[in-house]
């Protein structure tokens, strides 16, 4: 057994053990916030249908591949015109670390977790930050579908331990349980879709393990993945949030953005999503020069993954008119006909049109909208 892993307890994070399964499934059937908020998602959801299948899942393997499983089939129903993942033959049995981009709040892990599960990897385990944990109702139920907490409403002070403790968690997961786990690349999602992947978060896979930097993450087995949506329903609230932090550095997001943020993100219109299983990265971090560097080491570990992710994003025409509006060229036009160029101005205005602030900057504003649909193209061709 890993060794670090023995000296954390880690309780307030892992989730839910299967003798707790009941209690908690009985907990969220009696919070009527949990309802209110299927009911709004599904206005025809049938509560008691739903909480009789509720009770009859014993284990988290059946809450997750029929509850779990069928609710985030219907949002991608509702939301998306297609949900597809590419390059399952890349993956082996063995438990993995997925570190992707990061887009949607709550979608990336959920529709990620239903697609692997598809073809035959199993669910993974997930990682929410708490401050996500908005209702009560949140916290026992993404624990009773195999989510882990990651700790962030917490004093600077306390910061290192918790890192520490995550680290020996995901450690454990992946060498004892043998259960792969899903991380995002960077802390919150990359609001103008420049993805890159913090270094702070290579840390902290580093600090669970038993060698030096570069061991520790190939022990993780890490598997990046490209995940590409064709319209991101949260693009204007991004794009507002970019000016109001411009003219107010002090701005900070309240608990009903987050909320607004998450409602938009699962309910509103997304078209094509995508999911790219890339390259293993262990192969490529066997041939990395000896650095004595560990900054350097780390940042060239965190270009590795990048630089998978940028080769494996999927393009859909409006990257290509962003990118030739925002750049005024005509690089990518064979990319996209004149028809499918206006549907794409006619959608910016659109979300233009829902920015309602003081002292609003369209000009700007719209620039971002359009390096949002643009900086994964960017990448990728400077890759």
């Amino acid at each position: 057994m890993d060794k670090k892993s023995n000296t954390y307890n880690f309780d307030d994070i892992r989730p839910l053990n299967e003798n707790e399964v009941n209690a908690a499934i009985e907990a969220l059937i009696a919070d009527e916030g949990l309802q209110d908020a299927l009911r709004y998602i599904l206005p025809s959801l049938d509560w008691e249908a739903l909480t009789q299948r509720m009770r009859l899942c014993q284990t988290k393997e059946q809450f997750k591949s029929t509850i779990c499983y069928d609710l985030v089939y219907i949002v991608a129903k509702l939301s998306t015109s297609s949900l597809t993942i590419s390059g399952g033959n890349r993956l082996s049995q063995d438990a993995c670390t997925f570190i992707s981009n990061h887009r949607d709040i709550v979608l990336d892990a959920a529709f990620l977790n239903v697609l692997l599960y598809d073809i035959g990897h199993g669910l993974t385990q997930i990682a929410i930050g708490d401050n996500l944990m908005i209702h009560s109702w949140i916290k026992p139920l993404v624990r009773l579908n195999n989510s882990f907490i990651v700790k962030r409403n917490i004093p600077v002070r306390q910061k290192l331990e918790a890192s520490k403790q995550l680290s020996a968690y995901i450690h454990h997961t992946i060498k004892e349980t043998k259960e792969s786990v899903w991380i995002a690349q960077r802390e919150g999602r990359a609001k103008d879709s420049n993805d890159t992947t913090q270094t702070s978060v290579l840390k902290m896979l580093t600090m669970g393990g038993e060698q030096d930097v570069l061991n520790n993450l190939m022990s993780l087995n890490i598997v990046p993945i490209a995940i590409s949506y064709e319209y991101d329903p949260c693009d204007y609230l991004k794009a507002q949030e970019f000016q109001l932090k411009r003219d107010n550095p002090e701005f900070e997001k309240s608990k009903r953005d987050d909320l607004l943020n998450m409602e938009m993100g699962i309910l509103k219109q997304k078209g094509q999503v995508h999911f790219t299983i890339c390259n293993p990265i262990n192969p490529t971090l066997k041939s990395l020069p000896p650095s004595t560097n560990k900054n350097e080491l780390i940042a060239d570990i965190a270009s590795v993954i990048d630089r998978e992710i940028y080769a494996n994003y999927r393009f859909y025409p409006c990257n290509y008119v962003a990118y030739d509006m925002l750049y005024n060229t005509l690089r990518c036009c064979s990319h996209y006909d004149q028809q499918e160029k206006e549907s794409f101005e006619t959608y910016l205005q659109q979300q233009l049109d829902k920015i309602d602030i003081t002292d609003k900057d369209e000009s700007f504003l719209r620039s971002k909208l359009l390096e949002m649909y643009s900086n994964p193209l960017k990448n990728h061709l400077e890759n």
